[in-house]
């Protein structure tokens, strides 16, 4: 979350007695980025997501009023810093990321280092789309035996996912 608040969007809103932290693009507004109402869906969320995270390192002033720039130009040279909230990764581009992570880290413990600070910035959810083959059928055990062959198939891939 943004240390920072440039256009004092940062909000706390209350829902069913539990308090939400918000950056409301209508208090940036009226604190200085002007006509952003009229933006396109799109650049609104990639501006709220730009003043969620600013943190004059990875995101500064600069790429907010950029997109507020937009408004006149409908262009930009601004290259800005997108983070989602959160990424989801099906098996075939979740798992090599899961190893170069593990990599990274094993990397990091032999320079004596802490291999906890190897993590993503964003929360990711990692999909595994597999399916069970069918060997067994027409009876009250098919499940169990196709689950059981499924796993002595592929055994290695499930307990490096586990």
């Amino acid at each position: 979350m943004s240390k920072i608040n440039s256009f004092k969007s940062k909000k706390t809103i209350k829902v069913n007695g539990k308090d939400y932290v918000i950056y409301s693009l209508i208090e940036a507004e009226k604190n200085g980025l002007k006509d952003i109402s009229k933006l396109p869906k799109s650049l609104k969320v990639l501006l709220e997501n730009l003043l969620r995270y600013e943190d004059n390192t990875t995101v500064d002033k600069t790429q907010i009023n950029a997109i507020q720039s937009w408004l006149k130009t409908k262009t930009s040279d601004t290259e800005i810093a997108y983070r989602p909230a959160r990424v989801l990764m099906q098996d075939y581009t979740g798992i090599p990321a899961v190893a170069d992570l593990a990599a990274m880290r094993d990397a990091v413990k032999a320079k004596n280092k802490d291999p906890k600070k190897i993590n993503p910035l964003s929360q990711v959810d990692l999909v595994i789309d597999h399916s069970v083959m069918v060997d067994n059928y027409a009876n009250k055990d098919s499940f169990d035996l196709n689950v059981e062959k499924e796993f002595s198939r592929n055994g290695e891939r499930y307990s490096f996912l586990k």
